[in-house]
């Protein structure tokens, strides 16, 4: 049975390209004189990775097979089997469809196991191949956080949920997060989540109630990840808390809610931006994290190339004009306005923001908060600030036609303006603006710049490993010939990263500067195709084609590039002469 499953795991590993046939003869000839597993001689060689020996292994057996990590299973399956017992079945349940149960198993092919799981459970089981460490690792870590969570309870008194707050803090509008001593086990459990999320470098925590419990999660690198996880009921003690550190109204539990606070964390500051709303099993709380010490400001280190950047430098060098940084929300577009008045602010400059939410307070900048309730709204702000005689503007998001008209009002009249838009790329941020009845003459005139960008998540450098993508990738890539021979990197998954193969993120970025022909083309109310092959005649890359420059350099996963951006659309077509007189700049266009 193993000579046919070394065989036939060698031929899958060959047809899929993860290795070559000299390769396979090389492991093969050692394993006759040391012994040992195929696949983990394979990978001790360096020439394959955990990830695709367990894929070519799992259709060998054809079963599926996955690498277990946070988010792939569900912590409450772990409570139907004894720990012990599943601990010598070596397997452990990942989630559950109805009445079906998909089970890890380091033996899919193990008929005993997979009858006595059916029969503790009453579900039908779907083996799912995985790594024998990977169930043991998973299973402890899931067994200790229980544990923990367990003394906490086991404290747990009638007592009434507060803040805990120093005098000198209070003054600075400070809460202060005491773990531990005589504090309550909810105070304990909420301190635990917050410290745990903000180490980890986290952004936001989600505590969410569940038919099993409450359910705590935090978004790190772009993903959702669990916590930790708490009994039923507990839920409304532990929304309190959290309610009460935000200043909010812990009787109101029926309408959204939003409260901010500045906490004392390992002696930085570290602002909490709180939020409820009301769902069917129980009140739902994100918390955002704005941990300034984590802000990183300069754009070289944010993921953008040299000559991207100077482009976006020499557009907010501008004395005046409308630049746009646009992007879905979580792409980073707000780190990128504070890069740009980081590189702006000066005792010489007049710099005035309005935001929704302030996210970061700045030296040298005045700020302004959106406050929609007294109608403090985005182009009441912005009318304001142009009376306090204003050399830098920034607006947190143009999202309605009369802030459009001022933002470019205020550009055309002697004003650098940056601000935000949602869109996907720098030429669908033309059309936005068009739709919000800002006409093309003042559009091409008032706009110098636009960004637009995505966030992608980063190799682990501990877990690197090359590999080969697939040709459906390749394809879906566009790469050369020359570049579809070469390995790519991705992380196969360690501790440091918590077995995701991703630690941190890097920026993606499209950055256009306004030129002649873009300006025509604007002008003439081109579709958001014609604009886009006028950007690329400027030899600006795409959004595709900077993640997958990334890709190249080994810094993210050819999918992970694939997976941020969307496939390049455009139309050419001649764009014709403007008409004489036209506030665009005619110089230097070619017919």
């Amino acid at each position: 049975m193993r000579s046919g499953v070394r065989r036939l795991l060698g031929e899958e590993l060959v047809a899929s390209g993860a290795i070559s046939e000299g390769q396979l003869v090389s492991a093969i000839e050692r394993q006759k004189t040391s012994g040992g597993r195929l696949g983990e001689i394979l990978v001790e060689q360096g020439v394959v990775s955990v990830v695709a020996v367990l894929e070519a292994l799992g259709r060998t057996l054809g079963v599926p097979s996955a690498r277990i990590r946070h988010g792939l299973f569900d912590p409450a399956l772990l409570s139907l089997i004894d720990p012990e017992e599943l601990a010598a079945l070596n397997a452990m349940p990942l989630f559950r469809v109805r009445g079906e149960l998909s089970l890890a198993m380091s033996d899919p092919l193990n008929l005993q196991t997979i009858d006595r799981v059916e029969e503790l459970t009453g579900l039908r089981v779907r083996p799912v191949l995985a790594l024998e460490a990977d169930i043991a690792e998973f299973s402890r870590r899931e067994e200790a956080g229980r544990e923990q969570i367990d003394r906490f309870l086991s404290e747990l008194e009638d007592s009434e949920v507060t803040v805990i707050d120093g005098e000198k803090a209070e003054e600075h509008g400070f809460a202060i997060l005491e773990a531990g001593g005589d504090a309550s086990p909810v105070v304990n459990l909420v301190n635990l989540a917050i410290t745990t999320a903000i180490r980890d470098g986290a952004s936001d925590i989600h505590i969410e109630a569940s038919e099993n419990g409450t359910r705590i999660r935090y978004r790190i690198d772009g993903a959702m990840r669990h916590l930790l996880s708490a009994p039923s009921g507990l839920h409304a003690a532990i929304v309190s808390r959290v309610k009460v550190i935000g200043r909010m109204d812990i009787a109101q539990k029926r309408l959204p809610q939003e409260g901010r606070v500045r906490i004392s964390f390992e002696k930085r500051a570290v602002d909490l931006r709180v939020s409820s709303i009301p769902t069917l099993l129980g009140e739902k709380i994100v918390i955002r994290l704005l941990d300034k010490d984590n802000l990183e400001m300069r754009m070289d280190r944010l993921g953008i190339r040299l000559d991207a950047l100077d482009r976006f430098v020499r557009a907010i060098k501008q004395p005046h004009g409308l630049v746009l940084v646009t992007g879905p929300t979580g792409s980073g577009k707000t780190t990128t306005l504070y890069s740009a008045l980081d590189m702006l602010r000066g005792p010489d400059v007049n710099v005035v923001t309005v935001e929704d939410p302030v996210e970061y307070q700045l030296e040298m900048l005045n700020q302004i908060q959106v406050n929609d309730s007294i109608n403090l709204t985005f182009a009441r702000a912005l009318r304001s600030i142009l009376r306090q005689d204003p050399d830098i503007i920034m607006v947190g998001e143009v999202r309605d036609p009369e802030t459009a008209r001022v933002a470019v009002q205020a550009a055309l009249t002697g004003h650098l303006v940056l601000a935000t838009v949602h869109t996907n790329d720098c030429a669908s941020t033309i059309a936005r603006i068009g739709d919000m009845g800002v006409e093309p003459y003042l559009t091409a005139s008032a706009i110098k710049g636009i960004v637009a960008q995505r966030l992608a998540r980063t190799n682990c450098s501990e877990c690197s490993v090359s590999y080969f993508p697939v040709e459906t990738v390749i394809a879906d890539a566009d790469l050369t010939p020359e570049q579809a021979k070469q390995p790519f990197y991705r992380g196969d998954g360690c501790p440091r990263c918590h077995d995701t193969g991703y630690r941190g993120r890097l920026g993606v970025y499209e950055v256009v500067e306004i030129s002649p022909l873009i300006s025509r083309a604007i002008y003439e109310r081109a579709s958001t195709q014609r604009i886009r092959a006028a950007i690329k005649r400027t030899g600006v890359l795409s959004l595709r084609e900077e993640a997958v420059r990334h890709a190249l350099d080994g810094r993210i996963s050819l999918e992970e590039a694939l997976r941020v951006t969307q496939r390049d659309e455009w139309e050419d077509g001649p764009v014709t002469a403007a008409p004489a007189g036209d506030t665009a700049d005619e110089q230097g266009i070619e017919s």
